[in-house]
């Protein structure tokens, strides 16, 4: 059985204050899909990438990576499975020199000095930063944070890879490089982002979501083209469309 696809059944998480973020989303995606995962703003895209992780746990339905359902047993093994991108690459990036960074995952797996080597190699070299590996992250651009943290994940070797707002805050650049560099893993892939133009050249799927539930997945051109289902859900077409 592959390890590359995500499965949700009737999910639902509400938060321990009792704010529903999610009800009723089942979903399935399989092997080598890039699929966009787009809404406004509280809609659930992060708790649905969140729990896609195994950072957070359902508390209705069930999440599944590769037919391994998420419970407090499996979290070490989907974590393994599932690599997070997190919307700001701060977030990722501690330790005082890149290499060391991308070093930390496969550190933590058990790997031997010459494993873990060749994982930070193949990494960096996967997202153009191979020069990167010794310089400070607090010293890099906002593009090259983002290529750094997709490295940390990369060097996991994650069967599923899930990205949340990977073009936010860049200029229009590292935007380019950073699509460009999506655009060449083979990775099953979900991506949650407000940046309509790279949902339609980068994801062929597209979910959409309406408060905590899935208004709308099919085609990503054929949703873009709703214009009363985008409306509803308070998007916008990318500008070509218009």
């Amino acid at each position: 059985m592959s390890h590359h696809y995500l499965q949700f059944d009737r999910v639902g998480y509400r938060y321990p204050g009792g704010r529903e973020a999610l009800h009723g989303v089942s979903l399935r995606i399989t092997h080598g899909e890039k699929v966009a995962l787009v809404g406004a703003n509280g809609t659930g895209k992060s708790t649905l990438l969140l729990l896609a992780a195994g950072l957070l746990l359902p508390t209705e339905g069930e999440v599944s990576v590769g037919g391994i359902g998420l419970t407090p047993r499996t979290l070490p093994i989907v974590r393994q499975t599932v690599g997070l991108v997190f919307q700001n690459p701060d977030h990722q990036l501690f330790m005082p020199t890149v290499e060391e960074d991308v070093a930390f995952g496969p550190a933590n797996m058990g790997l031997t000095p010459e494993e873990i080597e060749a994982r930070v190699t193949a990494a960096l070299e996967s997202v153009g930063a191979l020069h990167l590996r010794k310089e400070s992250p607090c010293r890099l651009s906002g593009g090259q944070k983002r290529s750094a943290a997709i490295a940390t994940v990369l060097a996991m070797e994650p069967s599923v890879l899930v990205l949340d707002e990977p073009t936010s805050d860049l200029d229009p650049r590292a935007r380019r490089q950073t699509l460009e560099l999506l655009k060449r893993f083979s990775h099953t892939m979900l991506v949650a982002t407000h940046d309509m133009e790279m949902a339609r050249e980068l994801c062929s799927r597209m979910i959409v979501l309406r408060d905590g539930a899935i208004a709308a997945d099919g085609a990503t051109e054929t949703l873009f083209r709703d214009t009363d289902l985008l409306d509803a859900c308070g998007l916008e077409p990318p500008c070509r469309m218009r």
